[in-house]
C-alpha cells in the first residue's frame, strides 16, 4: 500500500495525518516513515482483517458528491447484493480470495473434496520446485487446518458454531489468516515459475520470473496485479471475476474473468490498490 493510499484511508477514518512544522534539522525521510507507521498502526487497530457482510448500498455512501463513482456503484448494484471489506494492507487480494472461496465451499461438498485433494498435494509440488521443505510444511499444515475447519461442517455430526462464524473467526485471527495468505503466495509463485515461459511476457523490465516472485509475490504486504490473479486461479482451478472500478467515462464497471472463459466462483471488487469481496444476487 502506497503512502498516498495509506493517507487516504487514514483521512477517511475521520482523522488527519499527523503533521509537524518543517524543521531543516529533522530528517524528513525518517519523519515520513514515522507518519506512515502511525497510519499503518491506526489501520491495524481500527479495521478488521475481514469485515462483516454489508448491504451493497453501504458502498454508495462512500462517494457522496462524486457522481462518477456513484453511477458506477449503481451499475454494480444490479448484479451484487452484498459487499465484505478486507483490510487494506497489501494482502487484500489473497485474503479476499481465500475467504470468499472457502465460504463458498461450506455449501459445496463436491468442490470442497476436489480442492482439498489439490491443496494436500500442493506441498509436494512446491518442494519439487525447490521451495524449502521445512518452510513449506509449516505454512501448509495451517493451510490444511483452515480447510478442514470448513470441511467439518459437511458432517451432520459436527457440533458448534455455524460454519460462517467459524470461518470469520479464523480469518480475523492474525496468525491463521496470515499463514493462509503466505501459503497462497507460495502457490502463486510456484505456478509462475512452473510456467515461466508464459508468464515472462507479463513482467516489465529485465527481471526474470524467479526474481519477480522473490520481490513481488512471496513477500507479505506486496500488492497483487493481473499476473498474480491469473497464476493463482490457474493453479487452483478456481474461476475469479474481478470488477474494476475506476474513473473511466463508462458507467459500467468492467468485469475480467480469470482464467479467461472460466465460470466465476469468486467475485471481487477492485478499486485502485485494493480488493473487497462481492456477493451476487
Amino acid at each position: 500500500m502506497s503512502k498516498k493510499q495509506l493517507s487516504a484511508v487514514f483521512v477517511k477514518m475521520g482523522d488527519k495525518v499527523p503533521t509537524t512544522k518543517y524543521d531543516p534539522n529533522v530528517n524528513q525521510d525518517e519523519l515520513i516513515m514515522k507518519q506512515q507507521r502511525l497510519i499503518e498502526k491506526e489501520i491495524m487497530d481500527s479495521i478488521p482483517l475481514v469485515g462483516d457482510k454489508e448491504d451493497f448500498s453501504s458502498l454508495e455512501g462512500e462517494y457522496d458528491g462524486d457522481d462518477i463513482y456513484k453511477q458506477k456503484v449503481k451499475n454494480l448494484a444490479k448484479n451484487y447484493k452484498y459487499i465484505r471489506r478486507t483490510r487494506p494492507d497489501g494482502n487484500c487480494f489473497f485474503r479476499a480470495f481465500s475467504y470468499a472461496y472457502l465460504e463458498k465451499l461450506i455449501d459445496d461438498r463436491e468442490e470442497f473434496n476436489r480442492f482439498r485433494e489439490l491443496a494436500a498435494k500442493s506441498k509436494e509440488n512446491l518442494v519439487a520446485l525447490g521451495f524449502p521443505q521445512f518452510t513449506v510444511e509449516d505454512f501448509h499444515d495451517t493451510f490444511m487446518e483452515v480447510i478442514d475447519q470448513v470441511g467439518k461442517h459437511h458432517s451432520v455430526l459436527s457440533p458448534g458454531a455455524p460454519a460462517g462464524e467459524d470461518l470469520h473467526k479464523v480469518f480475523n485471527d492474525q496468525g491463521n489468516s496470515d499463514y493462509v495468505v503466505v501459503y497462497l503466495r507460495l502457490i502463486t509463485s510456484g505456478q509462475l515459475q512452473r510456467d515461466s515461459s508464459f508468464y515472462q511476457h507479463f513482467i516489465e523490465g529485465a527481471r526474470s520470473v524467479e526474481d519477480f516472485c522473490h520481490q513481488e509475490v512471496e513477500p507479505m504486504y506486496k500488492e497483487s496485479d493481473h499476473i498474480h490473479i491469473i497464476a493463482l486461479s490457474t493453479a487452483l482451478g478456481v474461476g475469479v471475476r474481478v470488477r474494476y472500478m475506476d474513473r473511466g467515462d463508462s458507467a459500467e464497471v468492467i468485469a475480467h474473468d480469470f482464467p479467461e472463459g472460466s465460470l466465476p466462483q469468486v467475485h471481487l471488487l477492485y478499486r485502485p490498490g485494493h480488493y473487497d469481496i462481492l456477493y451476487p444476487h
